[in-house]
């Protein structure tokens, strides 16, 4: 593997997308089973490989983690995963696009990175170890878990 391309201690961010799907009242996510945000839930994702567009990435991610086709839409959320070691050195950085997805078929079943994958209603928002951009995301553009 080229060094340049390392997502740990990366020399350029990385591009990374996440799909918010929502069916029947639930949305779908993800406990994350790698660094960064290990174990915390949050909307499925991963990172853009070299030729794919946001939704393929986005459609490709999603049946590897989640087993769940959807079709990729248009992006609604950006934003930075950084995160340092004790010396100061940035040990991961991405940029994220979170695309809003339509549900095509599948049930949740983890894979790739994925730890666990469910349909969270608003009500079991409370009782997970929710990724705080994917809380606020969930709240302030859909009003869900508010």
């Amino acid at each position: 593997m080229n060094p340049a391309d390392s997502k740990l201690y990366p020399d350029r961010p990385c591009l990374a997308v996440g799909a918010i799907v929502f069916k029947d009242g639930r949305v779908l996510l993800v406990r994350r089973g790698q660094p960064p945000a290990e174990g915390e839930w949050a909307i499925p994702g991963g990172s853009v490989e070299i030729g794919e567009t946001l939704q393929q990435a986005a459609q490709r991610e999603l049946l590897e983690e989640t087993q769940i086709v959807i079709q990729a839409g248009e992006p609604c959320f950006i934003f930075d995963v950084i995160q340092t070691d004790t010396d100061g050195r940035v040990r991961f950085h991405y940029v994220v696009v979170d695309l809003l997805a339509d549900y095509v078929e599948g049930y949740p079943l983890a894979g790739g990175d994925a730890a666990d994958a469910r349909w969270v209603s608003a009500e079991d928002l409370k009782g997970l170890a929710l990724n705080a951009k994917t809380r606020d995301l969930l709240q302030r553009r859909f009003g869900f878990g508010a």
